[in-house]
């Protein structure tokens, strides 16, 4: 029986999906007799889900379905589907006006409404598509698998059918395996029905030699393809490397991807990026969980702009989340030379103090000249820096060394160029901070991280505990209702006028004894 793989994207906001193309143009390197379809149920009206999905397996008859669940814990501390989580989580739970507070309770309810309606739609979704297959296929097999799949592995089997292969990370090895037949039991993945290894997420992936994606052949699987060509406004996904060799207390990329780095080879990238810019494609996001993760790499950043650079693509632009502080002189030059008209920094905060209590490796000083040296070398867009207030041992004074350090960072760029993207941490499962968490009785051990709808663990979740909590949600609720257009600039207005503004050295500076007592003892 002839091979056949249908790739199916869950329901998610139109984001080029990234993940699902490269494994498509891997598994037809390594196996061009298998016949595959790319179905993107992003770019389906939502009344026509079941009936589209239905269509295109009875048309395709797989024998093997790959389901991208991209979005699972769909609440998040910024805006998104069906309201402003941030601001219904403050309204419902700091607002003193008995009416706002109501507000916020009515718009948290509508979006768990919504939440668990998604949830039990791709559920659904799930299930009669392994069924539909298996009226044409009785053998045919499902995969799942996706970045939110990979956090949230442990939730899986309540809601995917018996038998259901899980796959947590990179999924080029297994469907190799799958598809010769060979066992697969060792790779990062389960089968609903079993118990998954202790630790799965953290064993490391398989290095995989990446070569640049043949969009030929993804244009000719991919009937939606065109949709993603149509607007200029789309950021197209590339990928540079693979994993991150960073401990940063709350983030899910290092034990996701892996902490070894892998470099795909700047001449594959260069050749995709061609490949995407002949069908008119002129913006380009590296998808890299950090573009420069750390200064052994900043070789291979120079060689791949000089080669984007020779290319002869000059009317590009490019966007990344870059590690500032492994920015060299010649590679601010390479960046405004090839055009990147926007970067995001996610140092969290500007107190060097709290950096280092977080694990992040910022050295902040050097964040602050390389950024210099950016603005120097001819950079005039816009760069984008999150701050996540209240994170461990934040107090009055780190928040006004945070304050002092955005202040600078205006100085350099502009205030008009530099947006303050005010988050609060979400706590995800298998990072430092969820260990943090269960030492300082904020979360039990064997609660489930897909209960947001319950109001209690929604407001754990989203990071913002202790004394400073209500202050920050009050602050929060003022700037939305002063600057909604501007939330963040208003955040950073309220904050300075209520609690001042610190030497810029101060904020540049930290007490030799940093680590915070109960994060180091969880990292041990």
């Amino acid at each position: 029986m002839k091979d056949r793989i249908l790739y199916v994207r869950l329901p998610c906001n139109p984001i080029f999906p990234i993940g699902v193309v490269y494994l498509a143009d891997h598994v037809h390197k390594c196996f061009p007799a298998v016949e595959q379809q790319i179905f993107d149920m992003g770019t389906v009206p939502p009344l026509d889900f079941t009936r589209a999905l239905d269509s295109r397996i009875d048309s395709f008859q797989p024998t093997l379905l790959v389901f991208s669940w991209r979005d699972i814990q769909i609440y998040a501390p910024v805006g998104g589907r069906g309201g402003n989580p941030l601001q219904n989580a403050f309204e419902f739970a700091y607002a003193t006006n008995p009416l706002i507070k109501l507000r916020g309770a009515i718009g948290g309810a509508r979006m768990t409404a919504t939440y668990l309606a998604e949830l039990r739609r791709n559920e659904k979704l799930v299930k009669r598509g392994l069924k539909r297959a298996q009226r044409h296929q009785p053998d045919a097999k499902v995969v799942i698998g996706g970045g939110a799949v990979s956090v949230f592995y442990e939730q899986m089997p309540q809601m995917l059918p018996e038998g259901a292969i899980v796959s947590v990370g990179e999924g080029e090895t297994l469907l190799e395996k799958l598809l010769r037949g060979e066992d697969f039991s060792q790779e990062r993945c389960y089968i609903v029905g079993e118990e998954p290894r202790e630790r799965l997420i953290h064993e490391q992936p398989i290095p995989i030699e990446k070569s640049a994606c043949d969009y030929d052949y993804i244009e000719a699987m991919w009937p939606e393809f065109e949709y993603y060509l149509q607007e200029q406004d789309f950021y197209i996904g590339v990928q540079t490397k693979r994993g991150c060799p960073h401990n940063c207390c709350y983030c899910i990329y290092t034990v996701v991807e892996g902490k070894q780095v892998r470099i795909n080879p700047a001449d594959e990238v260069v050749k995709e990026m061609r490949q995407l810019y002949d069908r008119g494609i002129r913006k380009f996001w590296f998808t890299d969980a950090q573009f420069i993760p750390a200064r052994r790499y900043i070789d291979d950043a120079v060689e791949l702009l000089e080669k984007v650079q020779a290319s002869g693509m000059t009317d590009i632009n490019w966007a990344a989340y870059i590690r500032a502080d492994n920015l060299t002189p010649r590679l601010c030059e390479l960046m405004v030379a090839t055009g990147m008209n926007y970067f995001e920094i996610g140092i969290t905060s500007g107190s060097q103090e709290l950096v280092r209590k977080m694990r992040m490796g910022y050295n902040l000083k050097t964040v602050l000249q390389n950024c210099r040296d950016l603005k120097a070398a001819g950079f005039d867009d816009f760069v984008s820096v999150n701050y996540s207030f209240n994170v461990i041992d934040e107090r009055n004074e780190t928040i006004r060394q945070t304050i002092a350090y955005h202040r600078e960072l205006e100085d350099i760029f502009g205030a008009d160029k530099v947006e303050p993207a005010i988050f609060f941490i979400g706590l995800q499962p298998h990072t430092h901070l969820e260990e943090y968490a269960f030492k300082n009785n904020i979360l039990k051990r064997g609660y489930n991280p897909l209960a947001i709808y319950l109001p209690w663990v929604a407001l754990k979740l989203l990071w913002n505990p202790g004394r400073l909590g209500a202050y920050f949600g009050e602050v929060c609720l003022a700037a939305m209702k002063e600057t909604p257009n501007d939330f963040g600039r208003g955040v950073m207005d309220i904050l300075e006028r209520q609690l001042g503004r610190a030497p810029l050295a101060e904020a540049l500076s930290a007490p030799v004894k940093t680590p915070s007592r109960a994060l180091a003892e969880v990292s041990s």
